[in-house]
């Protein structure tokens, strides 16, 4: 505050009011004694201001010491220093900080919980081969996707409901329904559609603070198989291959899995992400675990348990320079042991449990922008013996080969187009008396993504498959014209 201009001021102000209350009064002598009892007036709310401008500059502690004894000490002012006092009290000590908590508050779990999903329309038009066939005849159907059948109508695959959050530092929750489930023999054989069930509810339980080791409890993800545990709305096809899915159909089961991620790779998979490939989910690059081995949603029928270990590891191939630049590979295996109990055709499931014990293998080269991905399974598991009549163990083999070509930044959005091939031998345990399947299937299709929300794929497919029946021999030859739309909510 400049001091001078300050007692000019308040001088002025000062003179204007006794000049008021003097009116009439001509009397000099007078006169130089008000002036003079004014001028004290001034030098006194000088003093005063000044102390107040020296505890505005020291910390806040002193300020607060330092105003009651000038305020104390301040005469009582006259009616013309009315303005000095009011100017004082528009500008008071700042007062002091508030202290920060050193333990911020904790958030509601309402705010660590959020809700998502996604939702696949479909139509399948079988373009040639037979829709329908005589009694004993293979249709051409497939255990992927029911509604590949004589109708081609809509139908919704999927409709998933997923809520997900952290409960604490250390624990996580992930719960996941389908509104899409089927039940059947509603009314004698007939379905109903669009029920809702449970497909996932497990916790992660961190076992260190890095939240590299986890242990996984409840039912989830069987880790067997790269694209089994891919989740359907990141698969670039509209179906996961016959032998890759055939040893854990539905893809879950009950247990307890442990699994491992080291940082350095963890660092991999993120950079991946953020480039918008497409992965294989949150599920390390070690996992051991043991599960019921009866299948999703299954009761528990043998009284043992299913043991599973799978390993998946990122490379980085900027080393080898020229294309490879900037490309990631993957590879990894997965194996299982179980004993499983197949539904029979007489009601219920088998009195006997069958070997059920498969190995995988896995490699891909992420599309940056041409890719290539492969599986291979070899393995023992119940199926249908047409010549005994009767489910026994037998081997199983088979896997697929695709490759894709991805086109992120074009004007109308991301453009994937592919094409894969499959083949198949072996039991389909999910299905009544584990029927065998002979697959062999070359689909090529575009996977099209105007928006984050919104995808659309189109395939053609020429199969050539037996329909999951025992009662039904021979292979179905055709042709089938896929088309879907996936909203992500």
């Amino acid at each position: 505050m400049n001091t001078t201009a300050f007692r000019a001021a308040l001088l002025a102000t000062s003179l204007i009011g006794a000049a008021g209350s003097a009116h009439g009064q001509t009397d000099a002598a007078g006169q130089d004694a008000k002036i003079a009892a004014l001028q004290a007036q001034v030098d006194r709310l000088t003093a005063m201001v000044e102390a107040l401008q020296a505890a505005n500059r020291a910390a806040p502690a002193l300020a607060a010491t330092s105003a009651a004894p000038v305020s104390a000490s301040a005469p009582a002012a006259a009616p013309a220093a009315a303005p000095v006092q009011m100017a004082a009290a528009v500008a008071p000590a700042p007062s002091p900080a508030p202290a920060h908590s050193e333990h911020p508050k904790k958030k509601a779990w309402y705010e660590k919980i959020m809700l998502r999903g996604y939702t696949q329309l479909r139509m399948n038009e079988i373009v040639s081969g037979p829709k329908m066939a005589d009694a004993g005849i293979s249709r051409l159907r497939s255990v992927q996707d029911s509604g590949i059948n004589e109708n081609g109508s809509f139908s919704i695959r999927r409709a998933r409901l997923v809520v997900q959050g952290d409960i604490s530092d250390r624990v996580s929750l992930y719960m996941q329904g389908d509104l899409a489930a089927a039940v059947s023999n509603q009314s004698g054989t007939e379905r109903r559609e669009n029920f809702f069930q449970m497909r996932d509810a497990y916790a992660d339980v961190f076992l260190d603070k890095a939240k590299t080791l986890r242990l996984r409890l409840g039912q989830s993800k069987v880790p067997f198989g790269w694209e089994n545990m891919q989740s359907s709305s990141n698969r670039i096809p509209l179906d996961r291959t016959d032998a890759i899915n055939a040893p854990v159909p539905g893809e879950r089961d009950i247990g307890a899995v442990a699994y491992f991620t080291p940082v350095k790779l963890q660092k991999i998979w993120d950079a991946l992400t953020a480039d918008g490939q497409k992965l294989f989910g949150n599920y390390g690059a070690f996992g051991v675990g043991v599960f019921n081995g009866q299948g999703t949603n299954r009761t528990e029928r043998t009284g043992g348990l299913m043991t599973v270990a799978m390993m998946s590891i990122p490379i980085r191939l900027d080393g080898l320079g020229g294309i490879f630049e900037g490309q990631v590979a993957e590879f990894g295996a997965s194996g299982m042991r179980n004993q499983f109990k197949p539904e029979v055709r007489s009601g219920g499931v088998s009195t006997l449990a069958y070997r059920d014990d498969h190995v995988a293998v896995h490699g891909m080269i992420y599309p940056k922008p041409f890719g290539i991905q492969a599986e291979w399974t070899w393995g023992k598991g119940p199926q249908w013996d047409p010549a005994i009549n009767d489910i026994v163990s037998r081997r199983t083999t088979g896997g697929y080969v695709m490759g894709m070509l991805r086109a992120a930044h074009t004007p109308v959005g991301q453009i994937i187009p592919f094409v894969r091939w499959q083949h198949y031998r072996g039991g389909w345990k999910a299905a009544i008396n584990a029927p065998r399947l002979e697959t062999d299937e070359t689909e090529v299709g575009v996977e099209w993504l105007p928006l984050k929300e919104l995808e659309l794929t189109v395939s053609y497919a020429n199969v050539t498959r037996n329909e999951a029946d025992e009662r039904r021999a021979g292979r179905a030859k055709g042709d089938i014209l896929r088309a879907q739309v996936q909203w992500n909510y």
